[in-house]
């Protein structure tokens, strides 16, 4: 069995990773595909983001999905065979957040594929893993796992979408339409939103927006005289999900938000200054988004379920022997929206 190893920026390795048999509670997945996340590439190009640097080689990966191969002791929920998303996400379970409820705020997480600790938290792109039973979460058994995969980013926007409050029949902004921005368009479509208008800077991730929700797209590469009319009367737009950490979009969204609204960061840019003054004059809600929590299981019930089609995001599946030429694509917005490795057969 083999993995994709990152021992420095651009010097990705295939290795072999025999996945232990699996002990109490614990199951052996063998994967089926993988998607390459922003982070990953992060960590591809640069070697990491902000302060969190790689130390030391690490499996990269966290959006995966499989089949269950075996079963440890005790494990009653899932079957081999199943067809299974992997939650990358271990919370400890005992420190203060966990306990009120905010797993995904926990002071001991464990994240496939970070190397936020040292040593660093292993990832998942590997051809068999062996994993607690709770983070395989059975999907469909017709369902595509290149959509399974898709769980761990979908449930980042149905988390971001939740922080935007009550959106049936309101008017939503998303700045920014990578993966994640597309996703929630995704999330604020099924949360019954009836106007999105999606921006960017780049054309060909909008054409990916409206197949997934949005009602109007929007290039602002050339400025953003095309969303005047959002601006009106103090501003048209209900809810604001930015999803580009750019400085501009984020102060472009706070003057469209009419007063009362909220705005919902999802993109990380590092610090950024604010238009204290409009914030405080129009009474604006401002919260940030982080990962997900009991979303993962949502996002798989609704895959499973037909309810939301999310084939549009996928760009192509490549080989792990094809790693560089999949970090590659996936680097050119123009060209690729998510890029999945397809493990085994």
């Amino acid at each position: 069995m083999r993995a994709i190893v990152l021992h420095a920026p651009h010097d990705l390795r295939i290795e072999p990773m025999p996945a232990p048999a699996p002990g109490p509670d614990e199951v052996t997945v063998r994967m089926g595909a993988g998607g390459i996340c922003g982070s990953d590439l992060h960590y591809f190009h640069q070697g990491g983001f902000g302060t969190v640097r790689l130390m030391q080689p690490m499996v990269l990966g966290h959006e995966v999905a499989g089949t269950v191969a075996a079963l440890g002791a005790n494990v009653t929920s899932v079957a081999v065979g199943d067809r299974v998303a992997v939650n990358p996400s271990r919370p400890c379970e005992t420190c203060e957040y966990c306990r009120r409820g905010l797993r995904n705020q926990c002071l001991d997480m464990r994240f496939y594929g970070s190397a936020m600790r040292f040593p660093h938290m292993q990832g998942a792109f590997r051809e068999e893993m062996t994993i607690p039973a709770a983070q395989a979460v059975k999907v469909g058994a017709a369902v595509d796992l290149g959509l399974a995969a898709l769980c761990e980013p979908f449930a980042v926007a149905l988390h971001a979408v939740a922080q935007a409050g009550p959106l049936d029949g309101r008017t939503v902004l998303v700045s920014g339409c990578g993966p994640i921005g597309c996703l929630v368009i995704a999330a604020a479509k099924l949360a019954g939103a009836a106007a999105i208008v999606a921006t960017d800077i780049t054309p060909e991730p909008l054409a990916i927006a409206s197949r997934l929700g949005a009602t109007r797209c929007v290039d602002v590469s050339g400025g953003t005289d095309a969303l005047a009319d959002l601006g009106q009367d103090k501003g048209q737009v209900d809810a604001a999900l930015e999803c580009s950490g750019n400085a501009r979009a984020l102060a472009g969204a706070i003057g469209l938000v009419r007063p009362r609204g909220t705005l919902v960061l999802v993109g990380l840019g590092g610090d950024q200054p604010l238009p204290m003054n409009t914030i405080v004059a129009k009474e604006l809600a401002i919260k940030g988004s982080f990962r997900f929590d009991e979303e993962f299981a949502r996002a798989a019930r609704l895959i499973s379920d037909g309810a939301v089609d999310l084939r549009p995001l996928l760009t192509g599946s490549l080989p792990i022997e094809e790693a560089e030429a999949a970090f590659a694509l996936a680097s050119d917005r123009k060209r690729a929206m998510k890029v999945q490795f397809r493990f085994g057969d």
